[in-house]
């Protein structure tokens, strides 16, 4: 992710196709991306129904602010081909693939998505959610340096890891942070965006603030939502602090004065600071100014 391409993703809430409530409150959200859900929160009674409500959904989408997204179901179910077909025909900003395991699961979607001249501007988002991702997880990032290959994010499946390898799901999630930490990893190396897991329990807002601050200071860029009442902690955690801002501005016009010109370090209150500061403290700034900060 460069600066000039940032889009924020602090806030991206899941919402049921099948909940036309839900989807009715979309345009007066403040979530920075809505996912369109047609897997886990669709029964598969209700699979084709929710599929065929797409196009009505993104009719409209010129009147929503936030990026727009749809979750298909998995590409090895019954529904997950022709989810994929129509997902692309309403040309959403990103289509969400979930049980990702091989970087050919993410070509193949985007084979499909050329042959069927989906614009580039179409992109794919890759749930991490089996095992088999996280061994595979250095070769899939990788697809990112790609642009053909259409993937800009991957997303945390935290409840399918954890139903899948047995660990203890902790309030502090000590068994689950390494994994999170390989996918920080993955996702800075491969130039992806990356979003932690949802929090469970959405009355639980301490616990969901706390979840989000630990996840901002592991390297996410935001958090997947199952809950509306998520979003406003959400973006707080993941927007710039007002310290970081200060300490930004002030890396900034250090560099700025004219005894500093072509400088490689320089003090600044008693610190080092270098060049490589000056380009974090300048896309800190720019990603504030995006959001708003």
């Amino acid at each position: 992710m460069t600066t000039e391409s940032y889009r924020p993703r602090r806030s991206v809430l899941y919402v049921p196709a099948s909940n036309d409530k839900a989807l009715a409150k979309i345009p007066s959200l403040a979530c920075d991306a809505v996912v369109i859900d047609l897997e886990d929160a669709v029964a598969s009674a209700d699979k084709l129904s929710a599929r065929e409500k797409l196009a009505a959904i993104f009719a409209g989408r010129s009147s929503r602010r936030c990026e727009m997204v749809v979750r298909i179901n998995a590409l090895s179910s019954e529904w997950g081909a022709d989810d994929l077909l129509a997902a692309a025909k309403c040309q959403p900003d990103a289509i969400l693939l979930p049980k990702v395991d091989t970087p050919r699961d993410i070509l193949e979607a985007g084979d499909v998505l050329d042959d069927n001249f989906a614009p580039d501007e179409v992109k794919l988002w890759a749930m991490i959610e089996t095992p088999k991702a996280l061994l595979n997880i250095g070769p899939i990032a990788e697809l990112g340096r790609d642009p053909a290959s259409r993937l800009v994010c991957f997303v945390a499946g935290t409840n399918d890891l954890v139903k899948d390898t047995g660990i203890l799901a902790t309030p502090d999630r000590r068994y689950l942070v390494p994994w999170l930490m390989q996918m920080v990893l993955a996702a800075r190396a491969g130039g992806l965006d990356l979003l932690d897991g949802v929090f469970n329990d959405f009355r639980e807002m301490d616990g969901f603030a706390r979840e989000c601050t630990e996840a901002a200071a592991m390297g996410f860029d935001g958090k997947s939502l199952i809950h509306p009442a998520q979003i406003e902690a959400a973006n707080r955690a993941f927007a710039p602090s007002p310290e970081a801002m200060a300490e930004a501005r002030a890396v900034k016009e250090a560099f700025a004065l004219a005894g500093n010109a072509g400088k490689a370090v320089i003090a600044l209150n008693g610190k080092m600071v270098e060049r490589l500061h000056l380009a974090q403290a300048e896309k800190l700034l720019a990603k504030a100014a995006v959001i708003g900060a």
